[in-house]
């Protein structure tokens, strides 16, 4: 195990201490130290963005479970989508000693200070699914091919456009993004446009809104009202005799709100039939509604998968060893390339939702009744 760290306070330090002691005495699997190896009793604060997404409660649960079937104490908080609140979260978990910081940020310009802090007390930080910025305090980045997802997504629309292979159109299509304090933002949009600009340039697809840049497009905390109340006025404004054909969407509760807005303009009717709306996390309320033939996809990302990368993260370094990654290239957070470690996102519709998140035992089959 790494050294405690001088700039942990006597009683802090003296907590973890006790803590060591008793957990080596007494784990939770049963074991010894022996068993388990020099990192048994460490502490790792988990830092995730809010408990409002079943998502980010599923991935804190998860984290927690790794973790502590390797040995560790755990100690999870949820910042409420408030980055002043996240910021004070971990100041309180570097006062209180962990031995290392696993941390999906609401902000990721706002950790400057309190991951510098966190270096001075010579604690790692694994940067969780949303690359953190500005700082070279980030020792590991733990997440998906997030341009693959917004890949995904943009030839999904292509393909039930029809455009794929041939000439058709035009068709209208609004775009949405993510919260634009969030990097992978960027990253989801740019993978989808990289499929989708050379038919907007090519009059095949038409934004009739006009609204195509980023900054045009974002959604703050990826919130779905804020979502609704955008696409409602997207409807009034440039939709009042042309109908929408494809809705680009980041996330699953961003597509629950474009969706209620369509739903309130008489889309879904046998006459205006819903167009083809995307997503991203393979939430249970969207995956009922792509049964529904209301969503048409989302975007599966096994996120069991990404806690057992970054729990194995922080076992790496707590031992003294490096932990695996695939990408020393493309994360760069405006301070260092972060080394990452990216898995695969999975395309689901109606097709295929049953073979990637019912039979996986992502979702419980009853969940979506």
């Amino acid at each position: 195990m790494r050294n405690r760290r001088a700039a942990v306070s006597a009683i802090a330090a003296a907590a973890s201490l006790a803590l060591t002691l008793t957990a080596c005495g007494q784990s939770s699997e049963g074991g010894s130290e022996e068993d388990k190896g020099g990192t048994e009793g460490a502490t790792i604060g988990i830092a995730m963005p809010t408990k409002s997404s079943e998502r980010w409660i599923a991935d804190g649960d998860n984290v927690v479970k790794d973790l502590e079937g390797k040995g560790y104490e755990t100690r999870l908080v949820f910042g409420e989508d408030d980055p002043d609140q996240q910021v004070s979260q971990i100041e309180n978990l570097i006062t209180q000693g962990v031995d290392a910081l696993i941390v999906a940020a609401i902000d990721n310009k706002s950790l400057g200070n309190v991951l510098q802090q966190a270096k001075d007390a010579d604690i790692p930080v694994i940067s969780y699914d949303r690359l953190i910025l500005g700082t070279e305090n980030v020792d590991y980045y733990a997440s998906f091919d997030n341009e693959k997802v917004g890949e995904l997504q943009g030839n999904y629309i292509l393909d039930k456009l029809g455009l794929s292979g041939g000439e058709k159109g035009p068709f209208n299509i609004e775009l949405f993004a993510g919260s634009n304090d969030d990097n992978n933002t960027r990253y989801f949009f740019q993978g989808a446009m990289n499929v989708l600009q050379p038919y907007i340039d090519k009059k095949q697809l038409v934004v009739r809104s006009k609204q195509t840049a980023l900054n045009q497009v974002t959604t703050l905390r990826w919130d779905g009202g804020t979502a609704q109340k955008r696409m409602d006025d997207i409807l009034t404004s440039a939709y009042k005799s042309e109908r929408v054909d494809a809705v680009l969407s980041p996330y699953d509760g961003i597509s629950i709100g474009i969706l209620s807005a369509l739903k309130s303009d008489d889309y879904g009717s046998a006459s205006k039939p819903l167009p083809i709306v995307t997503g991203q996390d393979a939430e249970v309320a969207s995956v009922k509604s792509i049964i529904a033939d209301e969503q048409s996809m989302t975007v599966y990302k096994d996120t069991r998968e990404l806690a057992k990368v970054a729990s194995n993260m922080v076992d790496a370094v707590l031992s003294d060893k490096k932990p695996e990654v695939n990408d020393t290239k493309t994360y760069d957070n405006g301070a260092k390339v972060v080394p990452s470690y990216l898995l695969e996102p999975v395309s689901v519709d109606k097709e295929n939702y049953q073979a990637t998140v019912v039979d996986s035992g992502y979702l419980k089959e009853s969940d979506l009744k």
